[in-house]
């Protein structure tokens, strides 16, 4: 496994700026936004698409400190009934995509999308009861006519290029769980997969050793976020799960998104690590930042130091013993 990290934390940085601080920090791969929610501060994909030249000269960039691009992350909504939206959204997908088979770098991150509750919709609707059967109604309609149908084309677009899609299991968008990931997959093809971010299932209730054994089994983790939750129980019982409130009210939220060993412990992160290596994924663990009591510096640190302690770096030894 490598170490690597979305680099989306550091945009304020200028490419090299950011590669020799990443460099510096322990950290051997980089994940990089390529446009939509996480931005694009270091990847112009249309002066990348126009210019091979420009195309050698970033690989020279990441490549001579000894960095590897695990992946480009284009986080958007192409199902949204914001048209606008929805069409930057696939447009910046597309283009990721191109980019990615150019480059080599076999896994392009983004969500599955959630549309509207109907055609004429203004927003998005992300049903999460049964009942009434109204909402029953939605899922059915969002997942048969919006979601399969886009994801059948662009999922097969992804596989013609040598890509695969590594979709984020967040809620708030149709696929989200375990569940919901194998679901789309077995309607498109296995150019779909996970990046699998422990924090968002924590909060949904999943604990991801399962779900990593679950999708692991079925090849179907493609990459892997390094986020932690704390889970505050007394707020739970007053908020529930689907807390609505902002980010930054950290004393009354159910959960907050925590840097990695600071909402679960390090032996908990170190059963991840041999259960990723145990059911097939060998890959980057890539560490994102959202923590909202620390600087993007400390809690970037502080992964990096507990990663560092539990990732598995190499191949395992015959069993001298048996």
């Amino acid at each position: 496994m490598k170490l690597g990290v979305f680099t989306v934390l550091f945009s304020q940085k200028s490419f090299t700026e950011m590669l020799d601080y990443v460099k510096k920090a322990g950290v051997s791969a980089v994940e990089i936004g390529t446009g939509n929610y996480p931005g694009n501060a270091h990847c112009d994909l249309d002066v990348l698409l126009e210019s091979g030249e420009k195309r050698k000269e970033y690989m020279r960039e990441i490549e001579s400190r000894g960095l590897m691009i695990s992946a480009f992350s284009c986080h958007g909504n192409p199902l949204s009934p914001n048209k606008e939206f929805a069409k930057q959204s696939h447009e910046t997908y597309v283009k990721t995509v191109r980019l990615a088979e150019m480059l080599g770098v076999p896994v392009v991150n983004c969500f599955s999308g959630v549309a509207g509750d109907h055609e004429g919709a203004k927003h998005p609707n992300w049903p999460v009861a049964p009942w009434p059967n109204e909402y029953g109604e939605v899922l059915k309609w969002q997942w048969e006519e919006q979601l399969i149908p886009y994801w059948k084309e662009w999922g097969q677009y992804a596989k013609n290029h040598n890509v695969k899609i590594g979709l984020e299991l967040h809620g708030g968008f149709l696929v989200h769980t375990p569940y919901t990931l194998l679901k789309l997959r077995e309607e498109t093809n296995d150019a779909i997969g996970a990046n699998l971010d422990p924090s968002h299932l924590w909060w949904q209730g999943i604990d991801p050793v399962a779900a990593i054994k679950i999708l692991g089994k079925e090849n179907a983790i493609h990459h892997f976020h390094a986020k932690d939750t704390y889970i505050d129980q007394d707020n739970v019982n007053m908020y529930g799960l689907t807390d609505m409130q902002p980010y930054g009210n950290v004393q009354t939220r159910a959960w907050s998104f925590r840097s990695v060993g600071c909402g679960h412990s390090t032996h908990e992160w170190s059963d991840m690590m041999s259960a990723l290596r145990t059911y097939g994924y060998d890959y980057v663990v890539s560490i994102e930042h959202e923590d909202p009591l620390m600087s993007i510096e400390e809690g970037f640190s502080r992964a990096v130091s507990t990663l560092q302690s539990v990732l598995i770096n190499e191949q395992p030894a015959e069993m001298w013993w048996v």
